[in-house]
């Protein structure tokens, strides 16, 4: 496999300080030809423009602010996100979205943060790249009060069942899918319903350095995930749909540069 595009990476977390060169580089002999790396506050989303610069044509970002810094999205925040976007190689609003799992912020105060990012976004006429854990009924609530004015939008690291994925497919979302897929504990249903994602709705990520894929045949000591690990996730998937990991491949990277407009 090679041409892979890899649509969620968290290259400005701190386990990749040391060696970035070498993890981009590894993903790159693996078959990892682009990777858009993920802003989950305005300082990782101004990180996140600093690795495009140094990588051009292999880095893309998005810019935004995870629902577990929502308390820190005010008017000025957005307005430097704004800023942020005008940049070339920034490719999506996002990470924004719901988490009420940890709810390291308030729910209201998520879910004011998420709307100013979809409006945002809006604004901008940019596609959206989002978060939903445990909250997949407020979510598509929202989103089905904004959909009609974004472009286009990514649920990053699905992990949902058939019922859950009918109501992205039905607000025409793309959906992400992680190495949470090879955890045979709590991957079962999404291993069930990846096969119903229509080939053209379907992209891949890994997430990085998070969720490990917990199949690999020789897993890192430290258990950071890497983007050259892409491709298993690849023939995970593939696998779990019937298709040759080629096809899924093709069609995973084809759809991500239509998605975020990359060459």
């Amino acid at each position: 496999m090679h041409g892979l595009v890899d649509i969620g990476v968290n290259l400005t977390a701190s386990s990749f300080k040391k060696d970035i060169n070498d993890v981009i580089e590894r993903a790159v002999q693996a078959g990892v030809a682009q990777q858009v790396v993920t802003g989950t506050s305005l300082e990782h989303s101004h990180h996140a423009l600093e690795l495009v610069t140094k990588y051009p044509g292999v880095l893309s970002c998005t810019v935004g602010v995870h629902p577990h810094h929502a308390t820190e999205c005010s008017d000025k925040i957005l307005a430097e996100l704004e800023a942020l976007a005008a940049n070339a190689g920034v490719v999506a609003i996002g990470e924004c979205g719901l988490d009420f799992n940890r709810n390291l912020s308030p729910p209201a105060v998520q879910v004011h943060a998420f709307e100013a990012q979809l409006e945002l976004a809006s604004g901008l006429d940019m596609p959206v790249f989002l978060h939903q854990r445990d909250a997949h009924d407020d979510f598509m609530l929202i989103l089905k009060r904004w959909r009609h004015r974004l472009p286009a939008a990514v649920t990053h690291c699905f992990t949902g069942d058939v019922v859950q994925l009918k109501d992205c497919l039905e607000l025409d979302l793309h959906i992400g899918v992680t190495g949470w897929i090879c955890d045979q504990r709590r991957g079962q249903a999404l291993q069930q319903s990846v096969s119903h994602i229509p080939a053209n709705r379907l992209m891949i990520e890994t997430d990085a350095p998070y969720l490990l894929p917990r199949d690999l045949e020789s897993s890192p000591k430290d258990r950071r995930n890497e983007p050259m690990y892409l491709p298993h996730i690849c023939k995970a998937v593939a696998g779990y749909r019937g298709d040759e990991a080629s096809a899924v491949a093709a069609s995973t990277a084809a759809t991500a540069r239509a998605f975020f407009s990359i060459g």
